[in-house]
């Protein structure tokens, strides 16, 4: 969304405590980071202002500076999404030829472009990959439809989706805070807010098998339907709604966000959806303020949430969160909750070259309670 172009302010958090924290790490940048793809086996990238990209092989300890792609000294890339230690596609924002994909295969030594937005009017907001071939991109609203495009041959070419259910106002907007306002499960649903209200827009379908005829204009035109799903999220103005969703399993979903203009406002920054009643409820017990990304961590089986003024955990599939505060034990600083925007575990970033991993075992792990 074209309004989180502005910087979310750094407050302190007020809320209670828990033991845990994040291992920051020195990226030798000062952008502004707001993409982290971690894929395993110690490779993670980064991107964020002025062109930058960021790729480590041994779990953060050296992070690489990569070579900027041509004429994007000056592009915003919000998203990241890589398939090995050489290939990845990033995507920048802005409007119109500003929303670009770019690509590299040689370790981000060189990248070529993939794609510019067709739309003088369009803005990219976050960009998805089942697999190296499959993946979908989501943009704020065109002729008064969500932008959605889908590709099949690993993003040379993107078709969007041509459905009436896609409608939206030209209030309404997907934040591209933290490339978590989508996920690719089957069919591609995405989070969006704005005055108004928020809401999940989910396809009710798959993409069909690759045939020849379709090899060259994708398949997200077979995606004849969304169904429209309101989320109690604050969502009363531009700068508020949902900004992260994440996923346990096929049934277990959990989003965040907030008014990113109101950092410490509590009401209204997490919601969770009950797969027994099929519909989302506001947290319980919220987050301590605005909220820009949340994910799911396997082996403490907890939920981590992270904004400009604090980190969160729930072990409860987000109806309950309670403040993961610095640990001084492991001398961490003062502020090492905070200043973070996007999340895939273990790592973390946000402004400044802020990047940081959650240390292992800093959670302990909770039986997971039922999710009804």
């Amino acid at each position: 969304m074209r309004r989180i172009l502005l910087c979310i302010t750094a407050l302190m958090a007020t809320t209670a405590a828990s033991s845990a924290q994040w291992q920051l790490h020195d990226a030798h940048t000062a952008a502004d980071l707001r993409g982290i793809h971690n894929l395993g086996s110690g490779v993670a990238w980064a991107s964020g202002t002025d062109g930058t990209i960021l790729r480590t092989e041994d779990a953060g300890i050296v992070w690489q500076l990569c070579a900027k792609p041509p004429n994007g000294e000056h592009l915003d890339f919000r998203a990241i999404q890589a398939f090995d230690n050489n290939t990845a596609i990033i995507m920048s924002i802005g409007k119109g030829d500003q929303s670009r994909l770019y690509k590299t295969t040689d370790g981000c030594q060189t990248w070529r472009l993939l794609f510019t937005n067709p739309d003088k009017d369009g803005f990219f907001d976050a960009l998805k990959f089942r697999n190296q071939e499959t993946g979908w991109l989501v943009g704020d609203p065109v002729d008064g439809r969500f932008v959605l495009m889908g590709t099949i041959d690993s993003g040379l070419h993107w078709t969007r989706a041509e459905t009436s259910t896609l409608a939206a106002s030209d209030q309404s907007g997907v934040f591209a805070a933290s490339n978590s306002s989508m996920l690719v499960p089957n069919s591609p649903l995405f989070l969006t807010g704005g005055p108004d209200a928020a809401f999940v827009y989910e396809g009710d379908t798959v993409c069909t098998p690759i045939t020849a005829k379709k090899a060259r204009t994708g398949c997200i035109s077979d995606f004849t339907k969304f169904e429209r799903t309101p989320v109690p999220l604050k969502a009363d103005s531009p700068s508020a709604g949902g900004f992260s969703i994440a996923q346990r399993h096929d049934t277990i979903f959990v989003a965040v966000g907030g008014d990113y203009t109101k950092p410490l406002e509590r009401k209204g920054t997490a919601a969770y959806f009950d797969d027994y009643l099929g519909r989302w409820f506001a947290a319980k017990t919220p987050p301590g303020g605005f909220r820009s990304a949340v994910a799911y961590d396997v082996t403490a089986k907890a939920w981590i949430a992270v904004g400009p003024n604090g980190t969160d955990v729930s072990t409860d599939d987000g109806r309950n969160w309670r403040a993961l505060k610095p640990n001084p034990k492991f001398h961490d600083t003062p502020d090492a909750d905070q200043h973070w925007n996007a999340l895939s575990l273990p790592f973390v970033v946000g402004p400044h070259g802020r990047i940081g991993t959650l240390r292992p075992n800093a959670i302990k792990p909770h039986k997971q309670k039922p999710s009804s």
